[in-house]
């Protein structure tokens, strides 16, 4: 099953479950508080253990691969070279980014508009989020990097076909070429 529709069934089966539970009572939220603050220390300490893994293998394989173009721009994807080790601190550096933020919204959420269900919900689909992430699979559950999992990551789309760089030699060559062109100008 596709992980957007899996995020979607998960938040809203989470949902359900969130109405059943009284958050009125004291008790029952501080436990809730404490599971929400326990799956972040988890989510961000399996993060920073995969940057630690990574720096450890220390992996510099030469990784060359045009960019996904921006939608929003008609400039088509530059050329990337850079190594497996940077690629991959790169990637848990972009997860950590989205978990603090993912914290400090739910902190706004919480403390200021009084919100109770979200941290719930947030502490199940952020661990969710953790055991779909492609580093933590490459380097905790030690599977090895091919298919999905072959760098530079292809990121999923809801509507179809992953979308991400291309590493075919054709599109590389060309990239460099334009690079040259640019260059002599």
């Amino acid at each position: 099953m596709n992980a957007g529709i899996q995020n979607i069934v998960i938040s809203l089966g989470a949902m359900q479950v969130a109405r059943r539970i009284p958050f009125d009572d004291p008790e029952v939220l501080n436990y809730v508080r404490i599971g929400y603050v326990a799956s972040q220390v988890i989510i961000m300490g399996a993060y920073f253990y995969v940057s630690y893994k990574v720096r450890q293998k220390n992996d510099q394989t030469v990784l060359k691969y045009v960019d996904a173009p921006n939608p929003m721009s008609s400039d088509s994807g530059g050329l990337v070279t850079t190594t497996v080790r940077d690629y991959d601190l790169s990637e848990t550096s972009k997860l950590l980014r989205a978990a603090y933020f993912g914290v400090a919204m739910m902190a706004f959420f919480h403390l200021y508009m009084k919100y109770t269900q979200p941290l719930f919900i947030q502490a199940l689909m952020g661990l969710k989020n953790l055991y779909d992430a492609k580093p933590v699979a490459i380097h905790i559950l030690g599977k090895p990097a091919e298919g999905d999992l072959k760098r530079p990551f292809k990121t999923p789309s809801m509507f179809g076909a992953a979308a991400g760089p291309q590493t075919d030699a054709a599109s590389v060559t060309e990239a460099e070429k334009k690079i040259g062109a640019k260059k002599e100008d």
